[in-house]
């Protein structure tokens, strides 16, 4: 597979009645072998998970850092999948008790502890233990957008899009259920109802593991019970027609076979 040209290596294919499933980060290529008719969705769902569980422990997912963290990596595959199955994917869960740096703590805090990470692990809400008490309940999002644009030579804009990441920080006590509402395109047609405000119409949408999906698709509404901490709520895309931010105009003079001009004008 690896002498052969990019544009002909597929992500999945098939060897002597085995599929092969693969990722590439960076140098590593993190594949999943297995018999028969896998359900590659989900495979390929939870190699990225495995992507971004690495990447949190090591900061940098590389040749270099699984050979100096070997034994984590060991733990965590040991935890992340049992006899070919995925079972706990959640980063906050599986930092509590396989840490990079061991901690030593008294026996009867440490039975408490065990007893609430495997009540969480088995538990409905796997991505959050039961108990959490904040002093003060606290929740804040930001919504990140990022802008593609292709502009043609002559000035004309031939394609644009939002990239957009909803991120969130939660430090509330117990299990809360929160609910997010959208000004949504599809829900405003589903219910029959106008509005003069800006709709949005949002496509290729990704939830965290918390979101219910029944929920989202029948009452556009996003329910979710939150972990604790930092998490990324969602992602999603929008097919806007979008003015560029910043407008470059570049005039090139060719005045000899060793010298050339540019003239660079950005403007907002």
């Amino acid at each position: 597979m690896l002498e052969l040209d990019d544009r002909l290596v597929k992500p999945v294919f098939t060897e002597k009645d085995i599929t092969y499933m693969w990722i590439r980060v960076n140098n590593i290529y993190i594949v999943a072998v297995a018999k028969g008719n896998p359900n590659v969705a989900l495979v390929f769902s939870f190699l990225y998970k495995m992507q971004e569980v690495f990447t949190d422990y090591f900061k940098e997912l590389e040749d270099e850092s699984l050979r100096d963290n070997f034994v984590i990596t060991y733990e965590l595959l040991d935890e992340m999948m049992d006899h070919g199955y995925p079972q706990i994917t959640e980063v906050k869960i599986l930092k509590e008790y396989i840490k990079t740096e061991a901690n030593k703590l008294a026996a009867k805090e440490q039975k408490i502890a065990n007893s609430k990470l495997s009540s969480a692990m088995t538990n409905v809400v796997s991505w959050r233990p039961e108990g959490i008490k904040h002093n003060k309940n606290e929740i804040f999002l930001d919504v990140i957008e990022k802008l593609n644009l292709l502009v043609s030579a002559n000035g004309n804009v031939l394609r644009s899009e939002i990239l957009g990441t909803v991120r969130m920080k939660s430090f509330l006590s117990g299990m809360p259920e929160l609910k997010l509402g959208l000004n949504d395109k599809v829900l405003f047609e589903m219910t029959g109802r106008t509005t003069r405000g800006k709709l949005i119409e949002m496509e290729d949408i990704k939830f965290h593991q918390c979101v219910r999906l029944n929920k989202f698709e029948s009452e556009r509404n996003i329910s979710f019970i939150p972990p604790d901490g930092e998490f990324e709520l969602m992602t999603y895309r929008l097919d806007t027609q979008v003015k560029p931010l910043i407008w470059v105009e570049c005039i090139v003079e060719n005045f000899t076979r060793s010298k050339i001009e540019y003239l660079i004008k950005a403007k907002t």
